[in-house]
């Protein structure tokens, strides 16, 4: 892992925090204003920025800004289903065309990476999955498209990657929802729940790195471009 491994959750914190300045001090439009719009176009709303999302977990976006815009848009009942789903969605997408198409969808991942997630998957299964989506080795489309390689079965795929992601999707939709009120207790929260992911994602993946140097073939460089905040990416 990089040693400058906070600076992305740094800098995602500032983008947010800079962004609720703004609408506290613009109030055009407030949240109120928005939840009115999207309220009006009723069960539509959520289900089309479902698909947007699913769209976007196929290219390398920051889909955790997704996250955050799903509990502006609909607040956070709504906003963490439409996320949740968004995200499912697209995880199944990739997943199908990684093992449709082969070597060549992800031809960008290491080999060192898909054998060690192989072998994580084929020790651990279901379990393994929850682990790598709590605390991603991997960035979210990446993943999706790497877990297509392995053996892991399409069942245990999807419930690992419903119940890892439940953490992530809450804290990022959280914020989104109460960003307006920043002292909340919820906001505040969420915002210890993003540091909670960051110090638990710089620490988990380090002792992968460690247990990867042990196994043969698998060099300790394997994951050190490890993303912590990648989580729903």
């Amino acid at each position: 892992m990089s040693r400058a491994w906070w600076i992305r959750p740094a800098v995602l914190v500032l983008i947010v925090l800079a962004g609720t300045a703004l609408l506290v001090a613009t109030g055009v439009p407030s949240v109120e204003e928005i939840r009115a719009w999207t309220a009006a176009a009723g069960w539509a709303a959520p289900v089309v920025f479902a698909l947007l999302y699913a769209a976007f977990t196929l290219v390398p976006a920051p889909a955790t800004v997704l996250s955050i815009a799903a509990g502006v848009l609909f607040g956070l009942p709504v906003g963490l289903a439409a996320a949740m789903c968004g995200a499912t969605l697209g995880a199944v997408v990739a997943f199908g065309l990684s093992r449709g198409l082969g070597r060549a969808a992800v031809a960008r991942i290491p080999s060192e990476r898909l054998a060690w997630l192989d072998g994580t998957f084929s020790r651990g299964g279901l379990t393994a999955v929850i682990g790598v989506r709590l605390v991603p080795v991997i960035p979210f489309p990446a993943l999706n498209y790497a877990c297509g390689l392995t053996g892991i079965g399409l069942r245990p795929y999807v419930l690992g990657t419903v119940v890892g992601i439940v953490p992530s999707a809450t804290t990022y939709t959280t914020i989104g929802a109460y960003g307006a009120d920043p002292g909340s207790v919820p906001f505040l929260l969420a915002v210890g729940g993003v540091a909670v992911l960051v110090l638990g994602g710089f620490v988990v993946s380090r002792r992968r790195r460690r247990a990867a140097a042990a196994v043969p073939g698998v060099p300790a460089t394997a994951l050190d471009d490890t993303r912590p905040l990648d989580v729903v990416r």
